[in-house]
């Protein structure tokens, strides 16, 4: 399976092109606003894929003309780079295609155009998406209240209701699925319900929490892992490393290393000699912690999909940690001359069937 993805570059398109990579295997192609704003450079890149994900869209604008006509026209422009050659087109539509807003109808609109291609089209029905770097004040409130709260703010629901919410990376995993069925049909992604206000009170107890001591909320279910991953994306890398309060007397010294609220957790300690490393893997959901004790120590991380690499330098004789982000690549390195001691947290116990665990450099050679 030859993948395009259209938004390749966007909130959905990035995490659809990171699940792609990690549970399959695939490096999908990318398309941005470059790319599908230009029909000879839009059509060489769609002349040998075999599957398109049409993710682009328009959510805001300036105008309403923009975003029903902005839906529309991303959808010809599709069909038209496509020249009449018969693919599988997956198409990421919404619950509010049905309202007769210029969102609505741009969508269903756009729907339409896909569904009467020579291939085949899948249309799947995505309800509200949050996750792992949104954009606050575009993509959904959920990123909002994310990022307003890690910065200090103090936002505040002006009208309360429920919504259906699905993390980015479910609905990837539901685009996906369309994908390799290769066939005409309509998929309704289910939400699960949450109020506004209870989203806000959430992140509101994460941040205090964690914004300054580092201790973990309880992380027994789902949907608070998804909700607290999206909310430290916001925090990363200004936040750390987090340095706990260090007690000391003529014994030696005691220190904090994970205060955890509830859920399950696995902690373990490793030692590394001088000039080796560990890592070079990324996760999707797990929420992991690198507590260095002793020796010193390189982290280093790159988001997925991007080239900057972030690095810290931790020494034991500081004591320090920095929690890994999902979806960024990372390692650690003993950069010392003694053997480096360091302790690692992390909120699920290993499943060897599904460690949640992908192996990529941080610096790909």
């Amino acid at each position: 399976m030859k993948v395009a993805i259209t938004g390749g570059h966007g909130f959905l398109g990035w995490h659809t092109a990171c699940r792609l990579r990690a549970r399959h295997g695939v490096d999908a192609v990318r398309l941005g606003r470059e790319v599908m704003s230009d029909p000879d450079r839009l059509a060489e890149a769609l002349a040998d894929v075999d599957t398109v994900l049409h993710l682009a869209g328009v959510n805001r604008a300036e105008t309403d003309d923009e975003v029903e006509d902005g839906n529309v026209d991303l959808a010809q422009a599709v069909a038209a780079g496509l020249d009449g050659r018969p693919v599988h087109v997956v198409y990421s539509n919404t619950i509010h295609q049905d309202q007769d807003s210029p969102y609505g109808r741009g969508k269903r609109q756009a729907s339409e155009i896909l569904r009467s291609l020579p291939g085949t089209t899948a249309d799947v029905v995505l309800p509200n998406l949050f996750g792992e770097h949104g954009r606050p004040a575009y993509n959904s409130f959920v990123a909002t209240f994310c990022h307003e709260v890690a910065s200090g703010g103090s936002p505040e629901v002006h009208v309360d209701r429920s919504v259906p919410l699905v993390h980015a990376q479910g609905a990837a995993q539901a685009l996906i699925d369309a994908a390799r069925q290769r066939e005409d049909a309509t998929h309704l992604v289910p939400g699960e319900e949450h109020t506004v206000t209870e989203v806000l009170g959430r992140v509101r107890h994460f941040h205090e929490l964690y914004s300054e001591r580092g201790e973990l909320p309880d992380l027994g279910d789902p949907f608070a892992v998804d909700l607290f991953n999206t909310y430290r994306s916001y925090l990363f890398p200004s936040a750390f490393p987090i340095e706990p309060q260090v007690h000391e007397d003529p014994r030696g010294r005691l220190f904090e290393t994970a205060r955890s609220h509830g859920g399950t957790a696995q902690a373990f300690v490793s030692t590394t000699v001088p000039g080796q490393g560990r890592g070079h893997h990324y996760h999707l959901r797990k929420v992991e912690r690198f507590f260095v004790v002793r020796g010193e120590a390189e982290i280093s991380l790159r988001r997925l999909l991007h080239d900057d690499v972030v690095t810290f330098r931790l020494s034991g004789d500081r004591p320090a940690f920095v929690d890994m982000p999902t979806l960024w690549v990372h390692a650690l390195d003993n950069v010392g001359d003694d053997d480096l001691i360091t302790m690692f947290w992390a909120d699920q116990l290993l499943d060897p069937h599904d460690p949640d665990q992908y192996p990529e450099e941080v610096r790909p050679r």
